[in-house]
């Protein structure tokens, strides 16, 4: 039977202060959408995951968060991910002043029931 998104992960950005998290900062508020990419050719890690506001990169899920979830983005599954801004702390350190939120998307039809013969 159809369900809500539910959790997947969860984490704090990674890289926050080194992309462009600065120049959006003021846009990025609990709830804002954000878009998970696969970097396979990245040379520090193959399993690095970017993530991204509009055009702008905010930093990295980290390193030890990101293989189950590059896996699937590699592949071409990036639409059963939602994934959103879930913590702004601008007193905080500027490496702890994002968290993010992933939700994995239910993709079957909403009214679909299974049946149980």
């Amino acid at each position: 039977m159809y369900t809500p998104s539910r959790h997947f992960l969860d984490f704090q950005l990674a890289g926050f202060t080194y992309w462009d998290g600065l120049e959006v900062f003021d846009q990025l508020k609990h709830g804002t959408k954000v878009r998970l990419v696969a970097e396979p050719d990245n040379p520090y890690d193959n399993e690095a995951v970017a993530v991204y506001f509009e055009d702008k990169k905010l930093g990295y899920v980290p390193k030890n968060r990101n293989a189950e979830i590059s896996k699937f983005l590699f592949f071409g599954y990036e639409d059963i991910f939602e994934a959103m801004i879930n913590r702004v702390s601008p007193d905080h350190h500027p490496e702890a002043q994002m968290g993010v939120l992933v939700k994995l998307r239910d993709n079957r039809d909403e009214h679909e029931t299974i049946d149980k013969d």
